[in-house]
C-alpha cells in the first residue's frame, strides 16, 4: 500500500515517534523510507539509532522528495512551518496532519496542497492501542485515502467522519481522554494509600481493577450502566460509594471539563487560523 514510498514526518516529537515505531514494527514501510525533522539534532540521532530512520534538522529536506507527508508539530509552531514549506511538498504529495486544532482549509491554503487528512490520533497509539478520529478532502484520492487508514491502523482503532467538525469533539473526549483516565487513577491509588496500603500495592489494584473492567466492557458489549448495576448491590458499599461521587457532582465536573476542551480545541484552531493569515500578509 505505501511499503515503497518515502514518508516524512515534520515534528519529531512523542507521537510521531508512536506512528514511527506502530509503522516499523508492523513491517509496514521500511525505516529507511522514513525521514523525521525537527529543530533538535539530539532527538534526531535517538530516532536514527532507535529505530534505523533518517532524521534531519531541515524540513524543506524533510519533505522535498516525500510521497507521505504527516505535519506532527505543535499548533504554536504551525503557522511558521506552513510558511516555510508553502509549494514544497510535491504536488502528489498526501500531507497527513495531526496537529490538534489545526483546520483543513488553513493547511491546505498554507502549504498550497489539498489532497489532505486530518487526524486525532490519542497517546495510547505509542502500545499499539490508540483510537484515531480522522477526515480527508475532496481532494484525496481512493488510493490516499486507504493509505492514511493503514498508517493509523498502526496506531490501534480508527474512525473516519465525513464531517470535520467531529475532530474538535475527537480531541476533547479521546485526544485528551487519556489524562482524564490517569488522573482518575491517580485519585483512586491516592485513596488506596490513604486507606494503609503501600503506594505499590494500591496502584497494582487500581491498574488491574481498571484493565479488567475495559475487558468486561468490551466482551460483553453492555452499557456501562448496565454493567455499574450489576455490581451495585441496594444498600451496599458500592451504592454508598457511588452515592458519595453523585452527591460531589463528579459526571457534571467530567462533563464540564470535557466541553471545556472542546471550546479549547475550537479557540486553538481560531488563533492558528489568524497567525496564519497574519504570517501571509
Amino acid at each position: 500500500m505505501f511499503r515503497n514510498s518515502i514518508m516524512a514526518f515534520v515534528g519529531s516529537g512523542t507521537m510521531a515517534e508512536a506512528m514511527i515505531k506502530g509503522l516499523t514494527d508492523q513491517g509496514r514501510i521500511a525505516p529507511e523510507r522514513i525521514i523525521a525533522s525537527g529543530p533538535r539534532p539530539e532527538r534526531g540521532e535517538y530516532l536514527r539509532s532507535r529505530y534505523g530512520i533518517q532524521a534531519t534538522t531541515d524540513n524543506i529536506e524533510a519533505v522535498r522528495e516525500a510521497d507521505i507527508v504527516v505535519l506532527s508539530i505543535k499548533p504554536q509552531v504551525l503557522p511558521k512551518v506552513l510558511k516555510e514549506l508553502r509549494d514544497k511538498p510535491r504536488e502528489d504529495a498526501l500531507i497527513l496532519s495531526i496537529v490538534a486544532g489545526a483546520k483543513i482549509r488553513v493547511i491546505s491554503q498554507g502549504l498550497n496542497r489539498y489532497a489532505l487528512v486530518r487526524a486525532m490520533p490519542n497517546t495510547p497509539a505509542r502500545v499499539g492501542m490508540g483510537m484515531t478520529v480522522w477526515t480527508a478532502t475532496p481532494q484525496t484520492t481512493e488510493l490516499q485515502v486507504e493509505q492514511a487508514r493503514q498508517i493509523l491502523r498502526a496506531l490501534g482503532d480508527e474512525i473516519f467522519m465525513e464531517d470535520e467538525e467531529y475532530l474538535d469533539m475527537a480531541t476533547a473526549l479521546s485526544g485528551t481522554g487519556p489524562a482524564y483516565v490517569f488522573f482518575f487513577m491517580e485519585a483512586l491509588i491516592d485513596a488506596g494509600v490513604h486507606l494503609g496500603f503501600s503506594r505499590r500495592i494500591a496502584q497494582q489494584l487500581v491498574l488491574k481493577t481498571i484493565e479488567g473492567s475495559v475487558e468486561i466492557a468490551k466482551q460483553t458489549g453492555l452499557h456501562p450502566v448496565e454493567l455499574r448495576n450489576s455490581v451495585t448491590s441496594p444498600g451496599g458499599t458500592t451504592a454508598e460509594a457511588l452515592y458519595q461521587l453523585e452527591k460531589g457532582g463528579m459526571r457534571t465536573v467530567l462533563s464540564k471539563a470535557i466541553w471545556a476542551a472542546y471550546q479549547k480545541s475550537r479557540y486553538l484552531g481560531e488563533l492558528i487560523e489568524k497567525q496564519n493569515g497574519d504570517l501571509s500578509d
